[in-house]
């Protein structure tokens, strides 16, 4: 199976902690150049020191607001421009706050639309003329189960998700014949911050203990645990690859078997 990625460059967003930084880790040690790009520069520093340049590879970060799509739209021009094109986009950008729909503001779904489709639009735009001149592209993006099966509670989240999903879906049936696949991989629940949020205002909202939430999440998922921000970082990793070269528009569950639907 051919999983090498030297002399590749990926770009992945929310690359400071979580799956973002675990998803980063991963490509490094497959030998692509990674570029880290999320708000915090302290977090992004940290996450730099912990890729792998046992192939050569020259490995970056960039500071970008995801609540400017302009912003970064001259940010991440300028850093193709400088250091080349790249092969691989992850885009991932952390969820809304927890909330039922109906209760939802306009100013919430305009922040979450732009956060995540607008962005996620201003890169693919910036990453995909050299995607098609090297005839290999990936773009992958890290959104939700909700996608396939809506989540009690997180009414925005599961609306600018789905969009998410439609617009990579519909990308992947124009791209493809420049040897570019467009896939979407959907974490189930994740031991991550985003998680302990939701945990923590979900034990708030019901009166119960943390440890009774997190007793309750895990009984609806068959493996009877949390996925780890590594594991989903290894089904990005994969559909980054050569080997995944004939995977494209297919929404990837990793939860565990919990979404009640194929």
């Amino acid at each position: 199976m051919d999983m090498d990625l030297t002399g590749k460059r990926a770009i992945v967003c929310g690359a400071s902690k979580g799956i973002g930084r675990n998803a980063a880790i991963e490509l490094a040690l497959l030998g692509a150049s990674v570029t880290l790009v999320a708000r915090g520069e302290d977090g992004l520093k940290a996450a730099l020191k912990n890729l792998d340049t046992s192939k050569g590879q020259k490995h970056h970060m960039l500071i970008a607001d995801f609540m400017d799509p302009a912003g970064l739209k001259s940010k991440i021009d300028a850093h193709l421009a400088q250091h080349g094109p790249a092969h691989i986009l992850v885009n991932n950008t952390g969820g809304p706050p927890a909330g039922s729909v109906h209760e939802a503001t306009l100013e919430q779904f305009q922040n979450t639309f732009t956060q995540h489709l607008l962005c996620n639009h201003v890169l693919m735009q910036a990453v995909l003329p050299g995607m098609k001149a090297e005839h290999y592209g990936r773009i992958i993006s890290v959104i939700s189960t909700s996608v396939k099966v809506p989540l009690k509670g997180l009414g925005v989240s599961n609306t600018i998700r789905a969009a998410v999903a439609n617009w990579a879906k519909t990308l992947s049936m124009e791209v493809a014949a420049f040897g570019i696949t467009v896939n979407n991989v959907l974490p189930g629940a994740t031991d991550t911050d985003r998680l302990n949020e939701i945990i923590e205002g979900k034990a708030r909202k019901l009166g119960k203990s943390k440890d009774e939430i997190i007793a309750e999440e895990k009984s609806h998922i068959p493996a009877g645990r949390f996925a780890r921000p590594e594991e989903l970082a290894s089904a990005i990793a994969f559909l980054a690859s050569p080997a995944a070269s004939y995977i494209n528009g297919v929404n990837l569950p990793v939860d565990g078997g919990r979404t009640g639907s194929l």
